[in-house]
C-alpha cells in the first residue's frame, strides 16, 4: 500500500509537502498526515497535521458550516481547560515545525515555523477545525481537538472504510 498515492486519491490531488501518515482510521488507511513546513519549492505549508479521511473531513466541514469555528474559538477563550490545551498544543506545534524544518527556512525565512495550529498567527482565533482535529488525532491529549472530534457522532464509517476503493489494485 502506497500511503502517498492513497492520500492523493483522498484529496483529489497530489499532497503538498507530504511527510508521512501519523494516524489511520480503524480500517488501516490514512486519516492524518504530517506535512513538512515547506514544500519542494520552499513555499511555506503551515498545516503540520492534515486531515485526509474523506468521511471525517466532511463531518468536520458540517460543524464548521454551522458556525463551529466561531463557537470553538469562543469556548477556547472562555474555558480555562481548553485555553490551556490550546496554549500547550500551540507550543508543541511550533517545536515540531522547527524540528521538521531542520535548517530549512524556505521562502519566508522561517517566519511560518512559529505559526499556530492550521497556520494561525493568532492561536486564540481558530482558523480551521480540521487542523485541530488532525492535531488531536496525531497528538493524543490535545483536549480542544478531541472535544471537537467528540461532536462527530460517527467519526468513521460504520461498515467499511470510505477510502477502501482508493487502494491500488495490484
Amino acid at each position: 500500500m502506497d500511503d502517498r498515492a492513497i492520500v492523493a486519491r483522498q484529496l483529489g490531488r497530489p499532497p503538498r509537502a507530504f511527510g508521512r501518515v501519523v494516524a489511520r482510521c480503524p480500517y488501516g488507511l490514512p486519516a492524518v498526515t504530517e506535512q513538512l513546513p515547506y514544500d519542494a519549492h520552499g513555499e511555506p505549508f503551515p498545516t503540520t497535521y492534515y486531515l485526509t479521511c474523506p468521511h471525517l473531513v466532511a463531518a468536520i466541514a458540517r460543524i464548521e458550516a454551522v458556525g463551529g469555528v466561531e463557537r470553538w474559538s469562543r469556548l477556547a477563550r472562555e474555558d480555562e481547560e481548553l485555553a490551556d490545551s490550546l496554549e500547550r498544543a500551540t507550543e508543541e506545534q511550533r517545536r515540531v515545525r522547527h524540528e521538521l524544518a531542520g535548517k530549512a527556512r524556505g521562502a519566508d525565512d522561517g517566519a511560518s515555523l512559529d505559526y499556530g495550529i492550521g497556520g494561525s498567527r493568532t492561536p486564540q482565533q481558530l482558523k480551521c477545525l480540521h487542523a485541530h482535529v488532525a492535531f488531536g488525532l496525531a497528538r493524543p491529549g490535545y483536549t480542544l481537538g478531541e472535544r471537537v472530534l467528540a461532536e462527530v457522532l460517527e467519526p468513521w464509517p460504520p461498515a467499511r472504510c470510505c477510502s477502501e476503493s482508493l487502494r491500488d489494485d495490484d
